[in-house]
This record gives structure tokens, C-alpha cells and sequence, in this order.
């Protein structure tokens, strides 16, 4: 017989399950999104619908934890259900089902309203109804072997076949979706070394900035770095230097009010797998991987492109 201690237990398996479908189907969702993000641009879509590398690398992380917890919850569900230890008509077995169907029609509802807005706002067709279908395919896995599971007449002491069909292939799909993921994002090293660039490359618009401060004030260009870096009036210290080579960056006057700044990278951001934040990057700052040297014109009109810049997004 069912043991009313057990209910607990076996809550916290549905629980467990329940949280654990949650980001891995999302995840499976994202990923997928992502890739077709990837394949299928659209140059006059908004940022949020374009291809985003951070949102792709969470997915990732979130199915390499969610993935195994949900696997083995359920598979410590179909156990006690084999062995008559979890009764199939127990009450915390029918609530909690139901309320993981639940769940899962509020996150299905609330993915295909934010797909219709997009779509409503100019979305391709295309990448549109690959999403949407992603969606419903996701939807039609999760609430047939939930509604299958809550409505088969036995399951003590059964071994089930469709169960274990539903078990296998959606742990094969999932795999399927992970290794593809891989296609399409940087090593954690790489990516290290991207952030790293990023941030030398904002130290240099810092100093930059810094310069046209200097220009505006004085009519002429600084003679060198440490004019720039005088009192801290016009750049800091820490903006001067590459923050993996300790180095600090070179400055080299051209004429008038041309100038360049010079330093070591270990990348190039010509061709950026973050393509959302592309036209905030002004060309002038794109760079190879090696010693580059950006050219620039200092401002003497504060309206003028060349005063202290934002950070660059995605870095």
C-alpha cells in the first residue's frame, strides 16, 4: 500500500521533474531559436529577434544541468511506479501531473504570443514558422507523454514501451540539439580572449575620448600620453594600458589633429558572431587580431562623434 510518508518524497520528484523540464525545454527552444537566428538574417529586424551568442551559451549551460536532474527524476518516478511503491492513482502523482501540464500551457501560451508579436512587427515568414514549429513540436512532445503517462491503465510491474520510447528518443533529441549548439559557439578560451579585446578596445575609446577632451581645451593634440594622463584630467592610468599585456598603449601623432593608438589583439571583431550589437561598433573600430593600429581625428565640437563613447555592447 501507498504510504502517506512517501507523498512527500515522491513530491519532490514531480517538483524536481517539473523545474528541471522547465529550463530544459526552454533551453532546447533557445538553442534552436538561436540557430535559426544564426542562419536566416534579417538586416532590418530589432536587435532582440537577431542572433544572440550570450543567450545561445546559457542554453547551453542550462541543458548540461537540467538535462541529467530531469532524467534521472523521472526515471526514479517510472521506477516506483514499476514497483508499486508510487501507486498510479495516487493523488500526489494525478496533482502534480496535471500541474506540470500546467506549467507547460502557460510557457507554450506565452512563446507563441511573443512569436505573433514579432511576427506582427515585421519578422520574416520564414524564420517565423520555423519557430513557431519548434514551439509546437517542443508543446505536442512534453503534453503527449504527460497526458499518456497520467491515462495508461498499468503501470505496476509493467514494463511500458512507449514510455521507454518517449525516455530515449527525447533524451537522443536533446543530445541532438546540444552537440549541434557547439556548431555555433566559441571555446571558453576563445571566448576569454574575445572579452579581453573588448576591454582594451573600450580603454582605447576611453582614451580617445580623452584626447578630444584635450583638443577641445588646448587646440592642439597632447605630445604624448603622459600630457593625456596629467592630474587624471582627460584619461586614467588604467584606460592607458592593454589589460593582458600590461603594455601601454602606443600614440602616435600623424598630423594636425590625426592620431592613432596602437596595441596588441588577440582576435578580430571584423566578423562577429554577436551581429545585434554590430551597428553600435563604428567601422573606424573594427580591428584584426596582431598589432593594429586605429587612425582617428580628434573633435573639437563635443556634438561631434569622438567624445567619450559607451561601452561597447557584448563585450
Amino acid at each position: 500500500m501507498f504510504e502517506k510518508n512517501n507523498s512527500a518524497k515522491f513530491a519532490f520528484f514531480y517538483l524536481l521533474s517539473l523545474v528541471s523540464l522547465g529550463f530544459l525545454a526552454v533551453s532546447v527552444g533557445i538553442v534552436i531559436f538561436q540557430i535559426i537566428n544564426k542562419n536566416i538574417v534579417d538586416i532590418v529586424e530589432e536587435w532582440q529577434m537577431r542572433y544572440d551568442l550570450n543567450a545561445l551559451r546559457f542554453a547551453m549551460s542550462a541543458i548540461i544541468v537540467a538535462a541529467p536532474v530531469y532524467y534521472l527524476s523521472a526515471w526514479r518516478i517510472n521506477k516506483n511506479l514499476f514497483s508499486g511503491a508510487l501507486p498510479k492513482d495516487a493523488g500526489v502523482r494525478r496533482w502534480l501531473t496535471y500541474f506540470i501540464l500546467f506549467a507547460a500551457a502557460v510557457v507554450v501560451i506565452g512563446y507563441l504570443i511573443a512569436l505573433i508579436n514579432v511576427f506582427l512587427n515585421g519578422e520574416l515568414t520564414l524564420k517565423f514558422s520555423l519557430k513557431t514549429v519548434t514551439v509546437l513540436i517542443i508543446s505536442a512532445v512534453v503534453f503527449s507523454y504527460y497526458l499518456y503517462d497520467i491515462r495508461r491503465e498499468q503501470a505496476e510491474g509493467q514494463k511500458n514501451k512507449v514510455i521507454t520510447v518517449y525516455f530515449y528518443a527525447t533524451l537522443v533529441m536533446v543530445l541532438a540539439v546540444f552537440i549541434a549548439s557547439f556548431f555555433f559557439v566559441e571555446s571558453p578560451a576563445q571566448a576569454r580572449r574575445l572579452r579581453q579585446d573588448g576591454e582594451a578596445l573600450n580603454r582605447l575609446m576611453s582614451l580617445a575620448g580623452g584626447v578630444d577632451a584635450y583638443y577641445r581645451e588646448k587646440k592642439v593634440l597632447p605630445r604624448d600620453l603622459s600630457a593625456l594622463l596629467e592630474d587624471n584630467l582627460y584619461a586614467i592610468e588604467r584606460n592607458a594600458a592593454n589589460p593582458v599585456t600590461k603594455k601601454q598603449f602606443e600614440y602616435k601623432i600623424i598630423s594636425g589633429n590625426k592620431y592613432q593608438l596602437c596595441t596588441d589583439f588577440q582576435t578580430s571583431n571584423k566578423k562577429s558572431d554577436t551581429e545585434q550589437y554590430d551597428y553600435y561598433l563604428d567601422p573606424q573600430w573594427q580591428h584584426d587580431a596582431g598589432y593594429q593600429c586605429i587612425s582617428k581625428k580628434a573633435q573639437d565640437d563635443i556634438g561631434i562623434k569622438g567624445v567619450v563613447p559607451e561601452r561597447v555592447p557584448g563585450y
